[in-house]
């Protein structure tokens, strides 16, 4: 209902309502017949929602303020029912030992906490996911825990790939990591739960039954990738001090229609927040370089750079010094030396352990920046 006034409002005043607006309508929607089940909901929970649906309307207008038509964020749309759903509860929810007590009339629920909740719990998001599965996220606020980040250690460069899933380079050794393809193998049983779900009618027991088993499917692919990339994320973050990236455009690259499922499946935005966050929280340093920085096309060796290298082309012989080079690996190593090149330039100190010399990179300055890790 929230969301019908505002698109009214949007539609004859071109503005979106505040908060405040949303819940000063909350009381008369509890009265009338079709919105009375919203007595049963806690106030907070309610009201969490206003704030997220003017805060949702906040980012579109910003974007519209944009002359180019660039910002935060789209037009509002409705949420899937397939999809996961949420609800926050932004005060008050509790630890009970091996339960969480809610306020309002939901109580306390048994639950499975794999992790100690030893900070202050703020915001408790419940979600539902499409296979049918509760889960509780909690955001909690520690005191005095910040670890100051060093880059004094060893730097690795990482390459990520479709082929080769990451190949990496700590300045001895060049490691490859496989790509895992999760889907693949799953697609052929994805596909027949598929075609049974499509068989079923339209709005029937059977087909919510279906759809449910196909959502596990999905949930089970999701699981094992994760699965993956938190495993190999932090074998990395282990090994190394200073970790080096792309900042690839992945929304960019899917739109190529041959790339796109296997991009896709590789979760390489997901891989490089998992190393984030671990940095952050280790007090170690990830470096994004320039998506647009030629790490495969220019020798690792002497810095000559070649006009053009085609994707399927894996191998190929330096013209200037005469090396031959694996595309991937010499990517790797020209990651690294740039991350290095970046450390020295900002001033952060010595980041070389062995204290090997950074050579400077010849043809066009390349636009760096720091990951936001450091924000």
């Amino acid at each position: 209902m929230h969301a019908f006034q505002c698109i009214e409002t949007y539609k004859e005043t071109g503005k979106g309502l505040k908060q405040s607006a949303l819940n000063s309508m909350l009381p008369k929607l509890k009265k009338q017949e079709e919105t009375k089940w919203l007595k049963d909901c806690y106030s907070q929970v309610l009201q969490s929602v206003s704030l997220n649906l003017s805060r949702a309307y906040q980012n579109f207008f910003v974007r519209v303020a944009w002359p180019i038509g660039q910002g935060r964020a789209e037009y509002p749309r409705f949420k899937s029912y397939h999809h996961r759903q949420s609800i926050q509860y932004p005060q008050n929810v509790k630890q009970l030992g091996n339960c969480l007590k809610f306020p309002g009339k939901l109580g306390v629920v048994k639950a499975v906490i794999h992790r100690p909740l030893d900070g202050e719990i703020k915001t408790v998001t419940v979600s539902k996911t499409p296979s049918g599965k509760y889960y509780a996220s909690v955001l909690m606020e520690y005191e005095g825990t910040s670890v100051e980040s060093s880059t004094n250690g060893k730097v690795v460069g990482i390459d990520l790939g479709i082929k080769d899933f990451a190949i990496t380079y700590d300045g001895e050794k060049t490691s490859k990591f496989s790509n895992p393809k999760h889907l693949v193998k799953y697609e052929k049983k994805l596909a027949k739960k598929q075609r049974i779900a499509a068989r079923k009618k339209k709005g029937s027991s059977g087909r919510k039954k279906a759809r449910k088993i196909v959502a596990k499917v999905y949930e089970r692919i999701g699981n094992v990738r994760q699965d993956y990339l938190h495993k190999l994320s932090r074998k990395i973050v282990d090994n190394n001090q200073v970790v080096v990236v792309e900042n690839l455009n992945v929304k960019g690259m899917v739109s190529n229609h041959k790339l796109a499922k296997a991009i896709s499946d590789l979760g390489w935005g997901t891989f490089v927040n998992f190393i984030s966050y671990k940095c952050e929280k280790e007090g170690k340093v990830i470096i994004e370089i320039n998506r647009w920085f030629p790490s495969s096309k220019t020798c690792s060796n002497c810095h000559y750079r070649i006009k053009e290298l085609p994707l399927d082309v894996r191998f190929w012989t330096c013209p200037s010094c005469g090396i031959q080079h694996d595309r991937d690996g010499n990517a790797a190593k020209n990651i690294r030396a740039e991350g290095i090149r970046m450390l020295s330039s900002s001033g952060t100190g010595e980041v070389n352990a062995s204290g090997e010399e950074v050579r400077p990179r010849r043809g066009r300055p390349s636009k760096l920046r720091h990951s936001s890790v450091f924000a």
